[in-house]
């Protein structure tokens, strides 16, 4: 039976998996020093409130620091932990704003926006109205990377959009410099019947079809058609380890951001979670009826996954141990991306995208642009292949088989949709969006 609110229950015959780690290291977001039956429309109440927002201004920032600094002495109590960290966390904001204005002074007031700016974000709140300051690009402007030899099926950007990378039908990944326009190193896959001698415990056998980078660039992960979910360092591009127990082609790829917690998503219909701080497997998330096709996350540990032909859009609650499903496509679901931590963006064979809220089980708003109007008839080349979003900003991006990549501005509450350009390119598989 259908419900907007479901357990996440393992199938039959699978016993649910209990945690092997204990605690997650959660990645430091700063900056490096030189270098984010109830009605259709009915509300309903979520059983997963924002934390309370006394002390919001520094203790958000040290919460989950504080059970990790053990040793700082035996003496040391809980609450003296969090002010020693508090004011770790306010000196290296000190110490950043003076290198970014070249001077001794502070900008306290800069110093309580970005503390403020950390709590909204995590609480799901923040959002920056940054469409309107787009114009829609020259043809000079546009840096075209060439290099693989068949389709690119998955495209990543680092957070500090020094680099991204691309995975192909090739069977590789390959690594580019933004600045310079230019590839800086690649990952050689092999297809299963080529008469190259292929070491599968190293090198991608098959198709590349996802890519997720760490919130701090350091690691890089893909998945493909071998079912194997490997792990780089993304600046040398060398192996570091293997994680096994997909049972068909891994689709999606994503990291808690701040976090090594690493989601990955299968045409197995399963979600897994897995942990890059331990390098070993969490847990698996059951609920989808056909192959998950996406997955996404932001700062709480609740990912969202497209469910393809099961037309379904789902939340994980993990910490709850439940699921939100969302349903309103027409057709396919092929992709799916968190805007905020209360608005998903997906995208769908029937020519659209949609906004969801996580209280309402319909979208908050659709748009057919991608159908240049027309009713979806179920035939034709237009849906959707990729979506985008600016997080926690009201600019998101989809690109269409149609050949086009349409900038779209998110009206007031999420329940309008405004195309504010389109840029005609060559038939779309990727998007990728760097945080700010």
């Amino acid at each position: 039976m259908s419900s907007f609110f479901l357990p996440s229950k393992p199938s039959k015959g699978d016993r649910k998996r209990k945690r092997t780690w204990s605690n997650k290291k959660k990645i430091s977001s700063l900056p490096q020093k030189q270098q984010k039956l109830p009605g259709d429309n009915e509300e309903i109440a979520s059983d997963s409130e924002v934390e309370d927002q006394e002390n919001q201004l520094v203790a958000a920032a040290v919460d989950e620091d504080v059970n990790q600094h053990d040793s700082s002495g035996e003496e040391e109590t809980a609450q003296e932990k969090r002010i020693r960290l508090a004011k770790e966390y306010i000196a290296e904001l000190e110490e950043q704003e003076k290198l970014k204005l070249d001077q001794s002074s502070v900008d306290h007031d800069a110093i309580a926006h970005r503390l403020k700016e950390n709590v909204l974000r995590q609480s799901g709140k923040l959002l920056r109205k940054v469409a309107d300051t787009y114009l829609e690009p020259v043809t000079e402007n546009i840096i075209v990377l060439k290099g693989h030899r068949l389709s690119v099926t998955c495209a990543v950007i680092s957070n500090n959009s020094l680099y991204a990378y691309s995975g192909s039908k090739d069977c590789c990944i390959m690594k580019w410099s933004i600045v310079r326009g230019k590839k800086e190193g690649m990952i050689a896959g092999y297809y299963k019947y080529t008469e190259k001698p292929v070491d599968s415990t190293t090198f991608p056998v098959g198709q590349v079809l996802a890519l997720a980078i760490s919130s701090d660039g350091k690691i890089l992960v893909s998945g493909g058609k071998d079912k194997i979910v490997r792990v780089w360092n993304a600046e040398t591009l060398t192996h570091i380890k293997n994680f096994k127990g997909h049972r068909n082609s891994v689709t999606g790829l994503t990291f808690q951001q701040g976090t090594y917690e690493l989601f990955s998503c299968s045409s197995d219909r399963t979600v897994k979670i897995w942990n890059l701080d331990e390098m070993v497997y969490v847990e698996t998330l059951f609920g989808h009826h056909e192959e998950v096709t996406g997955v996404d996350c932001l700062m709480r540990e609740r990912p969202a996954s497209s469910g393809g032909s099961d037309r379904t859009v789902r939340l994980w609650k993990v910490l709850e141990e439940t699921q939100l499903v969302f349903q309103g496509h027409k057709s396919s679901i092929d992709c799916v991306k968190l805007i905020n931590e209360e608005h998903i963006l997906s995208a769908s064979q029937d020519g659209t995208i949609a906004v969801w809220n996580v209280q309402r089980k319909k979208p908050l708003v659709s748009a057919h642009h991608h159908t240049d109007g027309q009713p979806f008839t179920g035939v034709g080349e237009l849906w959707v292949t990729a979506v985008a979003a600016l997080q926690f900003t009201d600019l998101i991006a989809s690109g269409s088989s149609d050949g086009h990549v349409r900038l779209w501005k998110c009206g007031e509450k999420f329940k309008q949709l405004e195309c504010l350009f389109s840029v005609p390119l060559v038939r779309l598989y990727a998007l990728a969006c760097c945080v700010i």
